[in-house]
């Protein structure tokens, strides 16, 4: 099988590949795209089908194009966000192929770049972009043994309340897929437990304002870095149902029984630690600092803004945050399912290049890593709080384009200078 060669390989179909091969053809630095499955196939295929959009159609977008036929302040659902990337990859006339997957990459012997072996064949580039995204490799815990008699899914699997056996659910974790399944699972009339950790609880909207808006508006989009000891927080925001302010009280008065952070699973029952209360309290105090900074960002620029009192207001408590179960026996619950909402993991196993640190994370500065040529895109954090969002893996992309751009100059000019 020949060698296809190509001065910069993109791996990763999704938004941070298109965003990578949009910014390379500006430059107009030739480039290929391959994707092991389809364009945006996390959004086809490892997605709920009810699954829309946590931020609104005006701001969940690259520059270049708005999504059609909705509503700007609507929430795209997943199979307008698939047909929205499909659209884009044609509206940038972006180089790719799909149903190739790189098994391994590496350095090439003579140093000169990189050699991707994939299920097509070998391909050669003198640059390389990891735009696999930060939803690798589902995290489904131990804790609970195969033979406990309960379904154990990951939330990436779940689809529709249809497909869960009969009786109670359990959801370990309340971020904004938790929260999502826990409401549409109550919604469709099952018991339903929550587990409740640690989490951010920004207001949906406030002031006429969507929480996309203030964060931007105050510059937490732009930070550099995760406070210490908040690296593994959530955030409980939801665009299901037209959009609503998470409220954890709001669940518990719908029937759902809210519990702390999950703890170990024996002999039958899943222990819970007694954190629920703290969780809730620390979520509120998340929510009002950002009521608090959007009201002095209004004073200091003068802006007509309505007021919003009532958003200041917290109810009491209910019955399962102030008294919190700590042992839950899932036979005697009628759990016959878990849900694991808890998140994913990175998988660079195929990544055969001395590119990351003691940990096994990416080492890079702003994606732009250690090793001459090789770069990553997408992930949390890159190089600041919104680079994994579609907003800022574009600008994130642009940054590493003009890094490409400048090193494919560099190389041609030495070239230019050497001896035949």
């Amino acid at each position: 099988m020949s060698v296809v060669e190509v001065e910069t390989l993109i791996i990763g179909g999704g938004q941070a590949g298109l965003a990578m091969s949009e910014h390379l053809s500006k430059r107009g630095a030739p480039h290929l795209m391959v994707e092991r499955h389809r364009i945006a196939e996390r959004w086809r295929s490892e997605r709920w089908d009810s699954l829309v959009a946590n931020g609104p159609a005006w701001h969940d977008r690259f520059p270049g194009m708005t999504f059609a036929e909705i509503d700007p302040d609507s929430f795209a659902t997943k199979d307008q966000i698939v047909d929205y990337f499909e659209a884009y990859a044609r509206h940038i006339a972006a180089p790719f192929r799909c149903g190739v997957e790189v098994r391994a990459l590496q350095k090439k012997a003579d140093g000169s770049g990189f050699r991707a072996d994939t299920s097509e064949g070998v391909i050669e580039a003198t640059n390389v972009v990891v735009a696999t995204g930060p939803f690798q490799r589902p995290i489904i815990p131990t804790a609970v043994s195969a033979d406990a008699g309960v379904a154990q899914i990951h939330s990436a699997a779940y689809r529709n309340p249809g497909q869960l056996r009969e009786g109670a659910i359990l959801i370990i974790g309340a971020g904004s897929s938790g929260v999502q399944i826990a409401d549409e699972l109550a919604r469709s009339g099952r018991r339903v437990y929550l587990s409740v950790g640690p989490h951010n609880r920004p207001p949906r909207r406030y002031r006429g304002r969507d929480f996309v808006w203030w964060l931007g508006a105050l510059g937490e989009w732009d930070r550099k870095g995760v406070a210490p000891g908040t690296e593994h927080v959530t955030i409980a925001v939801s665009g299901a149902n037209g959009g609503h302010t998470v409220d954890f009280r709001d669940l518990a008065a719908r029937g759902i029984t809210l519990l702390g952070s999950a703890g170990a699973y024996q002999d039958g029952a899943m222990h819970f630690l007694p954190n629920l209360g703290k969780n809730i309290a620390d979520g509120d105090a998340d929510y009002l600092s950002v009521l608090r900074a959007a009201d002095a960002y209004v004073r200091e620029k003068g802006l007509d803004f309505p007021q919003d009192a009532d958003a200041h207001t917290i109810v009491l408590d209910p019955e399962c945050v102030t008294n919190p179960i700590l042992r839950l026996n899932l036979a005697a619950a009628g759990v016959s399912s878990i849900i694991w909402a808890t998140g994913y993991t990175l998988d660079f196993g195929w990544l055969k290049v001395d590119a990351f640190d003691e940990k096994g994370r990416p080492a890079h500065q702003c994606g732009v890593s250690a090793v001459p040529g090789l770069y990553f895109l997408g992930l949390p954090w890159l190089s600041r709080r919104a680079s994994p969002f579609i907003w800022g893996v574009w600008h994130d992309a642009e940054h590493l384009a003009g890094h490409i751009a400048a090193r494919n100059a560099g190389s041609a000019a030495i070239a230019a200078r050497s001896p035949v």
